[in-house]
């Protein structure tokens, strides 16, 4: 590689660096619940209603539920977990940032509420619009497309508490007996189908017997979940929704009934409140031990490595722009065992270089240049950081499939970082140390020995 062509490298290296620096502290770090306080909460659910098969669809269904209601009032990135254990069934629920969160305790612990709404008269519907929205904004909205539109909805529900599009039926969760993902007849593409009792069976056909090409509206907790249309009058208490649903939907769609069509009570059985302080010192004290692991690694490599080791912690903060860059992109929420995760793989990171270094020493040790001794000693140390970094890698993966979720956040940090730290120690690092073939600089020997 041309000299030129090094140093262009190198320059837009730095350049890129850059701007994944800026990139990455120009956006808010999204704190966990040991980070910036909180409110870790534990329920248990009694399901001695629901059948073994259909108890985790249940308890996802819940999970669901309970996301949505904790967006209503507000809280952001909220942690939702279902744990199974010995034939029990759980649910972990992390409000970060949320101190006396008895609002949300409240809410969580309600029966999820699940109704079929019938559309409002044209009239009623429009003049709920025009008198919420004003005649201006209202005279630009075409009621009856709004009133397909889910987004639309949900927002104007949160907004105004107020239903601008539907009204209740008879037809409640109670009717519901049960809701799975089958398969369309036509296009052979997911549906859910839906069976009612004998009594909402009754209920069911009245409403698709006056509803034809309208839409019968499905909510829990106030807020739509589907807005099918009836296309007949459906007899027996047996139905299909579909709208061109991929298979995630659907099942999503069959988790959310079955939990409002079953009553399933879920008792707090155990709260702890994080604040605010604790949190903060916590952070405090991860970033000082950080920032002192961080100096006493560069102080040793360059000691030992001299030219070498300079070269090293200028990469290794490279690393450390790439992996923050990486990890504000898609958005993860830190906390002390991601923090723990990330500070492990930077020291990590170093293992690939020192192998590296290690390598290149005894091939001038022989009296090689400086060239082939750099292609050498990564050539020759390749197969060792292979190794090495493999099976922490399948060590990562395990945790993250198998943990909870500090657990998860330690491993994911730890195997993205190792990835990372991969592309920087074998390629930008080896960038920086052709910058000094053919220099001056190689001739001093003691300065890369």
């Amino acid at each position: 590689m041309k000299k030129r062509i090094v140093y262009l490298v190198v320059f837009c290296i730095l350049i890129l660096t850059g701007l994944a620096g800026f990139f990455a502290y120009s956006r808010p770090f999204n704190l966990g619940l040991d980070l910036q306080g909180g409110v870790h909460l534990i329920y248990e659910a009694d399901l001695t209603e629901v059948e073994d098969r259909d108890r985790r669809t249940v308890m996802e269904g819940l999970r669901d539920v309970i996301e949505r209601r904790i967006d209503f009032i507000g809280v952001k990135e909220p942690l939702i977990q279902v744990q199974e254990a010995d034939g029990r069934y759980r649910l972990i629920v992390e409000l970060a940032g949320v101190i006396g969160a008895d609002e949300a305790i409240a809410m969580i612990g309600e029966t999820p509420l699940l109704e079929f709404k019938e559309p409002l008269p044209t009239e009623t519907r429009d003049k709920i619009l025009f008198q919420t929205l004003g005649e201006d904004i209202a005279g630009m909205i075409n009621g009856e497309t709004a009133c397909q539109n889910i987004n639309f909805l949900t927002s104007f529900l949160i907004d105004h508490q107020q239903d601008p599009c539907f009204k209740r039926t008879e037809l409640t969760g109670k009717h519901l007996q049960r809701a799975s993902v089958g398969v369309g007849q036509a296009l052979a593409e997911p549906v859910v189908d839906i069976e009612f009792n004998e009594e909402g069976a009754k209920i069911f056909e009245d409403l698709t017997s006056r509803l034809i090409g309208q839409t019968l509206a499905i909510y829990i907790d106030g807020l739509p979940i589907s807005l099918p249309v009836v296309r007949g009058v459906i007899a027996g208490g047996r139905g299909q929704i579909d709208g061109r649903f991929t298979t995630e939907e659907a099942r999503t769609l069959a988790r959310n009934l079955n939990a409002g069509a079953l009553p399933v009570p879920i008792e707090l059985i155990y709260q702890q409140t994080v604040g605010p302080t604790l949190g903060a010192i916590s952070l405090e004290k991860s970033l000082q031990a950080g920032i002192i692991g961080l100096l006493a690694i560069l102080l040793f490599i360059i000691v030992f490595y001299k030219i070498p080791g300079i070269l090293a912690s200028l990469s290794l903060i490279v690393y450390i722009i790439l992996s923050m860059a990486f990890f504000q992109l898609i958005a993860i929420t830190w906390t002390l065992a991601g923090i723990g995760g990330l500070l492990l793989s930077i020291g990590m990171a170093l293992d690939i270089n020192i192998l590296i270094f290690a390598r290149i020493r005894e091939e001038l040790k022989q009296g090689r240049n400086l060239k082939i001794s750099i292609e050498e000693g990564f050539k020759r140390a390749w197969f060792s950081v292979r190794d090495s970094k493999a099976t922490t890698l399948i060590i990562g993966l395990i945790l993250f499939s198998f943990g909870t979720s500090f657990v998860r956040g330690f491993a994911l940090t730890l195997s993205v970082g190792i990835l990372i730290s991969m592309f920087v120690g074998l390629i930008i690092t080896k960038i920086f140390l052709r910058c000094f073939v053919e220099t001056r600089w190689e001739k001093y020997n003691w300065l890369w020995r």
